[in-house]
């Protein structure tokens, strides 16, 4: 199957999307670099063919950038992995704008409230960044903790939504 890569300007740097046909994403993040991106994917599930040209999800990202924060949630994504990491990334993805989580809350959401390494680890795993909010889940301290596209990024995304808009 045949993917699309595009590239956009963000006030966090530029923001890469790599999507299907049908227009899910299967991998994104803060780089211009698609290999960096897709390096995010299994390797069993990369795809090969790879073309330059326009990704529907990023009127999404432009519109998470002009405040409305909700619209990322709505694009559909394609994620490969075992049982706890789907149902992890869905679980990210009904964390509100505004409202991060710790990763003892997100593993406690999960079901699993003594797994919080195993949470964190569903949060780094995460392909499609933005898309499944990893940057919501913070250290039980209120630290950044880590993420694959920088604490200064994650910084700055927290605290767009914590004043109700994107930086």
């Amino acid at each position: 199957m045949t993917h699309t890569v595009e590239t956009i300007d963000t006030p966090d740097g530029p923001f890469t999307a790599v999507a299907g046909q049908d227009g899910a994403v299967i991998a994104s993040g803060w780089t211009a670099s698609p290999e960096e991106a897709l390096a995010r994917v299994r390797e069993q599930w990369r795809p090969q063919d790879v073309h330059a040209g326009t990704v529907a999800a990023m009127d999404a990202v432009r519109s998470y950038y002009a405040g409305e924060l909700d619209l990322v949630m709505a694009v559909p994504v394609e994620l490969h992995g075992t049982d706890g990491q789907l149902a992890g990334w869905e679980q990210l993805r009904r964390i509100r704008p505004g409202d991060p989580l710790t990763y003892s809350e997100f593993a406690d959401a999960l079901g699993t409230p003594r797994a919080v390494r195993a949470a964190a680890s569903v949060c780094a795993r995460n392909p499609v960044a933005l898309f499944v909010p990893c940057h919501r889940v913070l250290r039980a301290d209120g630290s950044m903790g880590g993420f694959a596209w920088g604490e200064d990024v994650k910084r700055s995304l927290l605290e767009g939504e914590a004043a109700g808009r994107a930086r």
